[in-house]
């Protein structure tokens, strides 16, 4: 079955241009009425990774939610706004992510679009999921009718770009995204975990703020880079195939797709895909500045296990903190699912024998004081 997606240009954050071009891109694969009917309870899950401004471009602009929101309450939806941000996950958590992320005024009980304050949990099994069998979730997830993935174009140090499938990875409690990259710190495992969470979050819709994604240190430490892209598609998954083409990243690069390629959910050639709307040539040519991430995996692939593994140490990449910008808050701390890293009176300090390369501390780093530094040996042999 043909996958479709649709690629609008929108190069402002103006409500009524963005409200324009994701109408265009609904329309362009079968309008908003073949996926959500009236009285639909419907959950936006958007990428609210931390408290972050929105011209920081770590977060889904509350314009771009906002304008969707407005959409689907037209069709006669109730929508939920939600997300389960990195460290805690309450009530007083997600109130600050929204206040600092602009997101308290996209609540409006006249046009039935609510954020969500709903912080329980429950536990969901599958026997259909390829690694996971029993997980558990943000509960609104099972309270509503359809769930659409609302993501922001990113790079990412851990898997290169996050995109529509990454996002679902919100719908998990905080604790536990911990837990997953402590008991799967090999990327084969974490990124098919992945595709399982979004197999369960099954979305019907998937959006992706391309207006002004990030290069670089993503997922929040990165630069905000214009592209001018507005993604529409009924998958998740070919979606970012698309995105990711679309910013110089080939889709195999990128490990959630290869997951996808792996377990036959998506073609390598993207023939399962029927584009709508604009095309590639319609857009500049970028090549977005990419993390250069994995190093450690890929070289033991190319040398013998008795030569890699007494370097393993030396050549993985590790976190380095920046003590002039560190205001010692302690979010790394907290965020690190090896508990390798401790507060010391000169600032954060990191047992690299216990750090697992999840590389949290730098993602949930509120002051970006944190630099992933990789071994330029390491960066020659995997080209090779």
């Amino acid at each position: 079955m043909m996958a479709k997606v649709s690629i609008g240009n929108c190069t402002t954050y103006e409500i009524e241009k963005v409200i324009k071009v994701l109408n265009e891109g609904i329309d362009n694969i079968g309008g908003i009425g073949a996926y959500i009917n009236p009285g639909d309870k419907v959950l936006l899950k958007v990428n609210l990774l931390m408290k972050k401004l929105p011209e920081e471009a770590t977060t889904t602009h509350p314009v771009f939610v906002k304008a969707l929101a407005e959409i689907l309450s037209e069709q006669g939806a109730v929508v939920i706004i939600g997300d389960s941000p990195g460290g805690l996950f309450n009530e007083r958590a997600l109130r600050s992510v929204y206040r600092g992320s602009g997101y308290e005024d996209l609540h409006d009980e006249d046009k039935n679009i609510f954020l969500n304050y709903n912080v329980n949990e429950v536990t969901v099994t599958h026997d259909h999921l390829y690694l996971l069998k029993t997980l558990n979730v943000i509960e609104i997830l099972n309270q509503v009718d359809k769930v659409i993935s609302v993501s922001k174009l990113k790079t990412h140090g851990m898997t290169v770009f996050t995109g529509a499938v990454k996002n679902m990875f919100g719908t998990v409690p905080g604790i536990y995204k911990a837990e997953y990259h402590f008991k799967m710190p090999k990327i084969e495992d974490f990124t098919n975990m992945l595709v399982d969470v979004c197999l369960n979050s099954n979305p019907v819709l998937s959006f992706m703020d391309g207006i002004v994604g990030m290069e670089g240190a993503g997922p929040s430490a990165g630069d905000p880079i214009e592209i001018g892209a507005v993604i529409v598609s009924d998958s998740p998954y070919h979606l970012d195939c698309v995105a990711s083409k679309l910013v110089g990243i080939s889709p195999k690069e990128v490990p959630t797709i290869q997951r996808c390629i792996e377990r036959n959910m998506v073609k390598e050639d993207s023939s399962d895909i029927e584009m709508a709307g604009l095309q590639y040539q319609d857009f500049k040519p970028l090549n977005i500045k990419r993390p250069q991430i994995g190093g450690i995996s890929l070289l033991k692939s190319k040398l013998p296990t008795y030569i890699s593994k007494p370097i393993t140490r030396i050549m993985n990449p590790k976190p380095v903190f920046d003590l002039n910008i560190c205001v010692k808050c302690g979010d790394c701390v907290r965020a690190c699912p090896s508990n390798a890293i401790q507060m010391k009176e000169a600032g954060p300090l990191v047992d690299l024998d216990l750090c697992i390369r999840c590389f949290c501390c730098q993602e949930l780093c509120p002051h970006k004081a944190v630099e992933i530094k990789r071994n330029l040996l390491l960066s020659y042999l995997v080209k090779l």
